[in-house]
């Protein structure tokens, strides 16, 4: 008898451990993609809602902007996204952080340049804080795929 309890338990356990990684994977995926529209948007409160005061932002090109950069350069529109494209996109999450590696197709019309193409593989670096997840780093660097 108590070794079916303790083994119903144990399975219980590892139930409730596996939903709450799934349920974590989703709401990662589901903040990943707030943060694809609050690029386009360019919207100050939502990508400031997203991000934390300590985020690295690393650009394709070797450029590194902090969080107030980053937020400056889409507010401003100076990198002004028009449409973001995600493809093959996976979340690993590992305690209270999770990394995000996905391919990235966009089209830009940063103020001051001609319209342009961007082709990126990236990867996201998000931590839970409270209920939330919010970006601590991001990197990309240039892809050859296309969409």
């Amino acid at each position: 008898m108590i070794k079916k309890l303790i083994f119903t338990i144990s399975f219980l356990m590892a139930f409730a451990v596996s939903a709450q990684k799934m349920n974590d994977n989703e709401a990662v995926a589901a903040t990943a993609e707030k943060f694809r529209l609050a690029m386009i948007s360019g919207e100050k409160t939502e990508l400031e809602s997203l991000i934390l005061p300590e985020l690295t932002y690393g650009h394709s090109g070797g450029h590194i902007d902090d969080a107030k950069e980053f937020v400056e350069k889409l507010v401003s529109e100076k990198s002004d996204f028009v449409t973001i494209d995600i493809t093959n996109q996976t979340v690993n999450i590992v305690g209270n952080t999770a990394i995000v590696r996905h391919h990235f197709y966009a089209t830009t019309a940063d103020f001051g340049k001609a319209p342009g193409d961007v082709t990126l593989d990236i990867v996201l670096v998000w931590v839970k804080t409270g209920k939330n997840w919010k970006l601590l780093a991001r990197q990309a660097v240039k892809s050859e795929k296309k969409k």
